[in-house]
């Protein structure tokens, strides 16, 4: 089953701001529209209150774009994978907690 996503149609973009999206998109390698999905999604998260200090939101969400980008590089990031780099990480260091 497959749910269909909401829709938003924007009109009278300034052609300033669509140049500065289309070339965030470029940029990033992303398409207009998933550069605009990401914009929104980080202003709507700043507005987000923030529990001690920390956003886990806002971190999730880097860490999915620092996961895609490194997906888009032909590097897979598995939890797997980052578990195994933990805990070797923790044996050469000595795990303090």
């Amino acid at each position: 089953m497959q749910t269909t996503m909401p829709t938003i149609t924007l009109k009278n973009v300034p052609e300033d701001l669509h140049r500065r999206l289309t070339a965030r998109a470029a940029r990033h390698r992303r398409s207009l529209n998933q550069e605009v999905i990401e914009c929104l999604e980080k202003v709507t998260l700043a507005d987000e209150p923030r529990v001690g200090g920390f956003d886990k939101d806002a971190f999730l969400a880097e860490v999915r774009e620092a996961r895609e980008s490194l997906r888009k590089r032909g590097v897979w990031l598995t939890d797997e994978s980052i578990r195994r780099a933990i805990d070797r990480d923790r044996d050469e260091m000595g795990d303090v907690a």
